[in-house]
C-alpha cells in the first residue's frame, strides 16, 4: 500500500518548489507586527490554504483547467505578476503600514496561494495524480502532499523564534530581503511562463 519512490520523487520535487528555508523570511516579513498567537495562527491557516488548493487541483485540476480554458504558462505568469507585486510592497516598505499590517489576512493571500500552492506545485501534483497508477501509488503521492504541507507548517511555526533574536531591526532587513527573493522568485516564473508559450506556439 506505499510506494516508496512516488513518495520520494513527489516530496522532494514540492519540497525544491515550495521550498521551506527559503518561505522562511518571507513568512516573517509578511506577518511582522502581529502577536505571536497570531502568527502562529496564520502559519496554520496558510498551510490548510495551501493544502486545499493542491487537494482540489490534485482531484480535478485538468478538468478546472480545461473548463476555464486558462493554460499551464498561463496560470504561471498569472501567479508571477501577483508575487510581483507582493515584492514591490516589500522592497519599498509599503507592508509596514498599520493598514496593510492588521486588516490583511496574507495567511490566505500570497501565503497560502500562490507562495506555497503556486503553479509549480499545482502543475506537479496534477501530474502526479495522472501517473499514479493503482492505490499504493496514489496513496504514496497523497501521503507526499500531506508531509510536504507538515514540513511548511513546522517551519513557519518555529521561525517565529527568528524574530525574537533579531528584534524591529532584523525584521525589516529581512523584510527588504524577502522582497528581493520574492521579486526573483515571481520574475522567473513569468519568464517560465512565456518560454512553455513560446515552446507550444
Amino acid at each position: 500500500m506505499f510506494d516508496f519512490a512516488v513518495f520520494g520523487s513527489l516530496f522532494l520535487t514540492l519540497f525544491v518548489i515550495m521550498d521551506p528555508p527559503g518561505i522562511t523570511p518571507i513568512f516573517l516579513a509578511l506577518t511582522s507586527g502581529r502577536p505571536a498567537k497570531v502568527q502562529r495562527r496564520m502559519a496554520w491557516q496558510a498551510v490548510c490554504v495551501a493544502f486545499g488548493v493542491i487537494a482540489v487541483f490534485g482531484v480535478c485540476g485538468q478538468q478546472i483547467l480545461d473548463y476555464l480554458h486558462v493554460s499551464v504558462p498561463a496560470l504561471m505568469i498569472a501567479g508571477g505578476l501577483l508575487l510581483l507585486l507582493i515584492a514591490l510592497d516589500l522592497l519599498t516598505g509599503k507592508n509596514d503600514e498599520p493598514k496593510q499590517t492588521k486588516d490583511v489576512n496574507v495567511a490566505l493571500v500570497p501565503l497560502g496561494m500562490p507562495l506555497l500552492a503556486g503553479p509549480g506545485a499545482i502543475v506537479s501534483v496534477i501530474l502526479a495524480v495522472q501517473k499514479a497508477d493503482g492505490v499504493s501509488a496514489q496513496v504514496s503521492v497523497w501521503l507526499a502532499i500531506i508531509a510536504m504541507h507538515v514540513v511548511l507548517w513546522i517551519t513557519m511555526r518555529y521561525s517565529l523564534v527568528i524574530i525574537r533574536v533579531i528584534k524591529d531591526g532584523g525584521v525589516v532587513l529581512v523584510t527588504r530581503l524577502a522582497g528581493m527573493m520574492l521579486s526573483a522568485i515571481a520574475v522567473q516564473q513569468i519568464i517560465n511562463g512565456v518560454l512553455q508559450v513560446i515552446h507550444t506556439a
